[in-house]
This record gives structure tokens, C-alpha cells and sequence, in this order.
């Protein structure tokens, strides 16, 4: 059924010398146990592959045919982020992954009125388009995979896994979580009255404890990092150095479905915590090592001027001087990714030195945009045929604004991060149209853009039907013609 070269690499055995390794000491420490921080000095970790270079032994256009001709398997553990088994989590027998539908979400191109406005040709990555309705699916389907595997193996047992949340975190922990009963048990930690119902809603139909905190999702997070170091917990965040592998595929998915060519590609996606767009540099760095691809795209990471401290450390163009500062944030559209302290910032700092180096110039740039732009740029791309969230409204917006500073130019092709689906924002939508928003996020409605039902009552109609009540006989007949008459009065139809 397949060619010969590649049949014995369709199915993937577990391989692979994965570890953590510390951006802060560089002490390495096996993976057979849960880590969030280095336990010599307390830095962020990320999961790294000692024996990587075996991957390199396979050249880069036989990996294409491999993951091209994987798409045609019908084994759950390869239909989703684990296509790329041997780049997110090769230690893993395929019995222990977990896929919930997670992964390969569409890739869209605007159509032609939205590229003439934003200037250039883009599509937009759906990933609301995931189980949970988020990109944090990836990162949750590699966590949970490992989990099962050190349940499977007798390393772990009753495991409860943790997380803090601005809504999208706790939707996917909660469900994969679920899906691992009765082995593995889940709790979330919310900021009181800073996440939306739709996203609420999620945790708790997962059967998840759930917990509001006052403060902002920066306090949640010092919670659930106490709770770590000093209970038996899993944590989940995007500390958990599994939750940026499964993340990768974001970057191998968008490779895969351009046949690989990198040239001329812009990657936009907005920061939050961080672990996403450091998974994103990470995931094309390794496709550029093991001759996947041949060059690396840009990536542009975008902020709201209302959470906005990896915008701020990169704005001073001196390395030297730079000086990361938390900052505290205000209400923001783009409700997950208002965090003023982000977990992976050092990442972050990490990996834009390795990519601008392996690329010979500067690739990853940084910008921020107003709430007003988030708003305008999301409802303009929903009026044009898509789905995106607050935060692809807020990638969008980014995209325009890396333009005008000259980051991106207009023969280039972008490719937009939409994390979420837009149904989960849906509120911000209504408060835009309704004019509600409150003074603190400085968000006036365009009246181009604002849409509100209106009520098709015509005067002269003595009755009109009700729940329980329905008209019949002429009554109904001129109910139906004297409404339809007003429809099209108000659309300016023509009669046939």
C-alpha cells in the first residue's frame, strides 16, 4: 500500500531521548516524573530531544511523503497532532495518546473584500475548530498523552490535574481529564467574574471542581503554582514544558498544508502566556533542522495595549538593555490573553535568539494594538465569512499593524491565528453592538459594523401569532403577507 522507502516509518515506534532541560542553569533532568521548574534553581523548563539528530538520517523530503502519506491511516493516535509522532512525543507507544479530534484545523483565505482591506493575502488558521473550541487542545492532548502513559506504566496513580485560566485552559484540562476517568481527576482555578459564561460553562459540564479567585488570572496562577510545589498535583499551564511540545503541531500543520514552502510566509498569532508562540518558533525549528522545510517564516506576536509586557521588553532595540517587567493589566476583548506575567517569557526570550540566528536576520517581531482595532478587525472578518474570536480579531489587527511599521509587506503571505471559537466571545460581540462596553476598554461601536435584530411588526395587523396562540384561516394569510411585504420594503426588493 505504500511505497517501500517509507512503509517501515508510517506506523512509529517509541524512540527518542527526551528530557528537560533549564533555560536558567541548563541542568538536564529525566522525564520520568512530572516537572514544571528546574529543581536546582526554580526556571522554566522546556522538553528537548538528546537524540534528535537520528531524525536528521531521514532527509527532508522523505518526512514530507512520511506525514503526507500518514494522512491516509485510520489509527486514532495518528489521525491528529501525533502525525508528527517523532517531533512532539517519540517516547510515547501509540497506545497511550489520547485524541479527542484534536488538530488539523482549516486553514481558510479571506475572501477578496477582506484581503483588499487588510492588504495583503492571509488566511485564517481555525482553531476554534478544536473538541474544547481552542488551540489549548494541542497542548492538552500531549500533557494528558503522557499522563496516561505514566498511569499505564504504574509510575503515577489518582492523578488530579490543576491549572489556573482565563476560560480556554481549563475547558480543554477539564475535558481531557474527563475523558481519563477514573485514573485522572481535574480542578481549575478561574479569575471571579473575568471569564466568559460560554467558556464557564465548559469546566463544569467536564464534571470539573471548579474554583473562582479574586484578582486577575496572574493571582490564579500563584495559586496553582503553591498547590504544585507543595501537593501532588499535575499542573497544567503552559509551564507543564508537554503542553509547548503538543503545541508544535500548530507549526508543522501549517508547514504541511503550504507543501512545505516557508518562503515569503507570515506566521501572526497573539501572546497571552506565551507558550503558544513559543511553540510556534520552536515547531519550525525543528522542521528546519531535520530538513522538513527550507526556511523559516516570520512570526509576528501580537498584544493588546492593555496587556502588553513582551510588546514592551522587545520595543528597546538594544538587547543589552532589555529588561522584562510585568505590568499590570487592564480589561481587554481578548480575554485570554490578558496576562501582565507571562509563564514562558523566558521561553520566549529563548527561542526568538535561536530563530533570528537560524534564519541569518530578524524573523519574530512584536506589536500591540488597541481594543478598538481587536474589535473592528474581528466583527470585519466575521461579517466576511469567518469565525474568528476576540483574539483573531486581535491577530488580524496585528497583521494590519505590522504592515504599517514595515515588519510585513504586501507581497507576503500571512497566515492568522484565530485560538478560539468565536461563540466563546460572543459576549463582547453583543456589548459591541449594543454600545455597552464599559468606559475602561475604549471601545466605540463603527455604525458600518454594529448589527442589532430589528422587529418586523406592521401597524396595521390587528393580530399577529404567539406562543400557544397561532393564527389560522385569513388572519394567518395576512400576517404572512403583510410581513413579508414589510421585509422587503425594508431590503428595497423588487417584486418577480
Amino acid at each position: 500500500m505504500f511505497p517501500e522507502d517509507i512503509a517501515p516509518h508510517i506506523i512509529p515506534d517509541p524512540s527518542g531521548n527526551l528530557r528537560y532541560r533549564c533555560l536558567g542553569c541548563e541542568a538536564e533532568h529525566s522525564i520520568e516524573k512530572l516537572l514544571y521548574t528546574c529543581p536546582d534553581c526554580g526556571k522554566v523548563l522546556l522538553i528537548e530531544d538528546g537524540d534528535f539528530d537520528r531524525l536528521k538520517e531521514i532527509p527532508g523530503p522523505v518526512w514530507r511523503r512520511i506525514f503526507d502519506y500518514r494522512r491516509m491511516l485510520k489509527v486514532p493516535a495518528m489521525k491528529g497532532i501525533y502525525r508528527y509522532h517523532e517531533f512532539i512525543g517519540p517516547v510515547l507507544p501509540l497506545s497511550s495518546i489520547v485524541y479527542l479530534g484534536e488538530g488539523h484545523t482549516p486553514v481558510v483565505e479571506a475572501n477578496g473584500l477582506l484581503q483588499k482591506k487588510a492588504g495583503i493575502r492571509f488566511f485564517y488558521k481555525n482553531d476554534g475548530q478544536n473538541p474544547s473550541a481552542s488551540f489549548k487542545d494541542r497542548g492538552m492532548a500531549s500533557a494528558f498523552s503522557y499522563i496516561n502513559f505514566l498511569v499505564n506504566t504504574g509510575k503515577v496513580s489518582d492523578v488530579l490535574a490543576i491549572c489556573a485560566s482565563t476560560g480556554d485552559t481549563s475547558a480543554a484540562a477539564a475535558l481531557y481529564a474527563a475523558y481519563l476517568k477514573p485514573h485522572i481527576k481535574s480542578a481549575v482555578l478561574l479569575p471571579h467574574k473575568k471569564v466568559t459564561p460560554q467558556q464557564l460553562s465548559q469546566p463544569l459540564g467536564s464534571g470539573a471542581a471548579v474554583f473562582e479567585i479574586p484578582g486577575v488570572f496572574d493571582d490564579c496562577m500563584k495559586v496553582v503554582e503553591a498547590l504544585a510545589d507543595g501537593y501532588n498535583v499535575a499542573l497544567l499551564n503552559s509551564k507543564n514544558a508537554w503542553r509547548i511540545l503538543g503545541q508544535e503541531s500548530y507549526s508543522y500543520e501549517i508547514a504541511q498544508d503550504f507543501d512545505y514552502d516557508m518562503a515569503g510566509k507570515v506566521i501572526v498569532a497573539p501572546i497571552g502566556n506565551a507558550g503558544n508562540i513559543t511553540a510556534i518558533m520552536s515547531g519550525f525549528l525543528k522542521f528546519l533542522e531535520a530538513g522538513v522545510i527550507d526556511s523559516l517564516p516570520k512570526i509576528v506576536g501580537v498584544q493588546s495595549e492593555h496587556a502588553n509586557p513582551v510588546f514592551q521588553y522587545y520595543r528597546e532595540t538594544d538587547p543589552q538593555k532589555r529588561r522584562f517587567q510585568p505590568v499590570t493589566v487592564r480589561p481587554s476583548v481578548a480575554q485570554a490573553a490578558m496576562i501582565g506575567n507571562p509563564v514562558s517569557m523566558p521561553r520566549v526570550i529563548h527561542l526568538v535568539d535561536r530563530y533570528n540566528a537560524a534564519a541569518g536576520r530578524d524573523r519574530v517581531f512584536f506589536v500591540e494594538v488597541s481594543e478598538q482595532a481587536i474589535m473592528d478587525w474581528e466583527l470585519t472578518a466575521n461579517h466576511n465569512g469567518h469565525i474568528a474570536c476576540t483574539h483573531g480579531g486581535e491577530s488580524l489587527a496585528g497583521l494590519v499593524a505590522a504592515m504599517a511599521a514595515g515588519r510585513v509587506s504586501a507581497d507576503e503571505t500571512a497566515i492568522v491565528d484565530s485560538t478560539a471559537h468565536a461563540l466563546k466571545f460572543a459576549g463582547f460581540q453583543d456589548m459591541y453592538f449594543t454600545d455597552s462596553f464599559p468606559p475602561e476598554f475604549g471601545i466605540t461601536p463603527d455604525p458600518a459594523i454594529a448589527n442589532t435584530p430589528e422587529l418586523v411588526r406592521p401597524d396595521d395587523l390587528e393580530a399577529v401569532p404567539a406562543p400557544g396562540a397561532p393564527l389560522e384561516g385569513e388572519a394567518f394569510d395576512r400576517f404572512v403577507n403583510r410581513t413579508a411585504e414589510e421585509i422587503a420594503r425594508r431590503l428595497n426588493l423588487k417584486r418577480l
